[in-house]
């Protein structure tokens, strides 16, 4: 079996990726996708309660097995089979849901998305193009997404959660190109000399190549990819015409920022320092300051009331307070993992943080959001929390505004290009050395292992969730003390 729907998908995308993939696997790099496919996993298991009654074909490493299974389900008159599987021509697929009725078929794509983009198109005409070679009476073809505007209320309500999209017209419109494609695709990889493909927009759409790094091995070491902000269609527009260096694009019509940018990479300039505005900026603050930072998780299947999906749900949050002499108080909150955890977070916060207080946090749109979305659940609590928004600052202003510039934060404005930037040789303030939990990702990823461990593992774990927290508001304590020095 040469090709999958997922490889079908790939060599859309960029034939040079199945191409890689299969002569030198050794330069593919990892990419993290894990919250995406335990989404998606998630996802796919409830759908496949929408129709009622299912025979599942269990997942076999010989796949074999599961298209004869899918042969023996497929002998009932009228049933709903989950994965079903089937092969042509060695094109194999399974399908999320297939209903048969009678001699008719409806085939469904389970998407953890909250749209239809073009590449699940490619998918599901896949997939009808293997089911109607082998004759199949395939009536509809239908994409299940998720409607983004639920909001759970009680017992989960499928048919509200899910939005089904009958594409038939498309997929069957396809049909041919996918024929196409998939005679393309299978003589492109007969050929064992590497194909010269250029880089391009399709390396980083609609998926990131875990081959770019390995295609992009001849660009300059400073490359118009590296260039942080700057959108990515533009990024491949100066590519496509040969400016690709730092010393191209600062000679080019590029924006003045990133100009900038460049000009303090090349020639090593000393930090930029506005010390007006950053004093305009520390006079809005008033001691004592209570450096806030949240982490929150995302689902695609709301857990509890009030949630849509893919909502920012708070589950940990530090605090370091400050004093005008510099002393510093630790306070924070870490939930279970088990049980819904948001008022316990707000009570907490409220008993932490005084009315009309100075709060810092860095990219405050995130904070007040998470702040906000807490004061409309518990009416009770919502004064003291929207006190608390109405008086939060951000931290980020002056870095964002380039008041303070260093060629080390390689036109970043993101708290983990700024502090290395001012603190490059403090091993405490290196997210590197923390132990298991690194970033916000892997903080998520955390908390939904919570409620699976007890013990040692569990203490452990909590533990370095509590220390990556902890590290995010004492290092606003430290850029801030860089921003007061900078002034003196």
């Amino acid at each position: 079996m040469n090709l999958s729907k997922s490889k079908y998908c790939q060599a859309v995308q960029c034939k040079k990726i199945l191409w890689l993939d299969k002569y030198k696997r050794e330069v593919k790099e990892e990419i993290d996708n894990k919250s995406v496919l335990e989404n998606g996993t998630n996802v796919g298991e409830l759908a496949k309660r929408l129709f009622g009654k299912y025979v599942d074909i269990e997942y076999n490493s010989d796949l074999n097995k599961m298209i004869s299974d899918t042969k023996e389900a497929l002998k009932e008159k009228n049933t709903i089979i989950t994965e079903a599987s089937f092969v042509y021509d060695n094109n194999f697929c399974s399908v999320d849901i297939l209903k048969k009725e009678n001699d008719e078929y409806m085939m469904y794509e389970v998407k953890s998305s909250t749209h239809v983009s073009d590449i699940y198109l490619e998918d599901i005409s896949y997939q009808y193009y293997v089911l109607t070679s082998l004759g199949m009476n395939v009536k509809k073809a239908f994409i299940i997404y998720i409607n983004s505007d639920y909001v759970r209320n009680g017992d989960l309500e499928l048919d509200k959660l899910f939005i089904t999209k009958d594409v038939t017209e498309i997929v069957e419109s396809k049909k041919r190109e996918v024929e196409a494609n998939i005679k393309e695709t299978k003589e492109f990889l007969s050929n064992k000399s590497e194909p010269n493909i250029d880089i391009g927009s399709h390396c980083f759409s609609p998926y990131d190549c875990p081959f770019f790094k390995y295609c992009s091995r001849n660009l300059p070491e400073k490359n118009v990819f590296d260039l942080k902000g700057l959108n990515l269609n533009k990024k491949v527009e100066f590519y496509n015409n040969g400016i690709v260096s730092y010393e191209d694009l600062i000679n080019s019509n590029l924006a003045d920022k990133y100009k900038d940018v460049i000009d303090f990479e090349l020639n090593g300039k000393k930090d930029k320092v506005n010390k007006k505005m950053i004093k305009n900026f520390l006079d809005t603050l008033s001691y004592p300051i209570y450096h806030l930072d949240f982490e929150s998780y995302q689902e695609a299947i709301p857990s509890y009331d009030g949630i849509r999906p893919y909502m920012q749900i708070p589950f940990q949050y530090s605090l370091h307070i400050e004093d005008k002499n510099g002393n510093i108080e630790h306070k924070e909150f870490l939930a279970s993992g088990t049980g819904d955890s948001r008022r316990e977070l707000a009570l907490k916060l409220i008993n932490d943080i005084p009315k009309n207080s100075c709060i810092l946090a860095y990219n405050m749109a995130f904070e007040k959001s998470i702040i906000k979305y807490l004061a409309s659940l518990y009416d009770d609590l919502s004064e003291h929390l929207m006190n608390i928004y109405d008086n939060i600052r951000d931290l980020m202003i002056p870095f964002k505004n380039r008041d303070y510039y260093s060629k080390e934060m390689h036109g970043s404005y993101s708290i983990k290009y700024v502090l290395p930037a001012l603190y490059p040789d403090d091993p405490d303030l290196d997210y590197h050395n923390l132990d298991m939990v690194h970033n916000g990702s892997e903080a998520s990823d955390s908390y939904f292992k919570l409620s699976m461990l007890e013990g040692k593992e569990l203490e452990e774990l909590r533990e370095n969730m509590l220390k990556y927290c902890e590290l995010d508001t004492y290092a606003m304590v430290k850029v801030l003390e860089k921003l007061k020095d900078s002034i003196k």
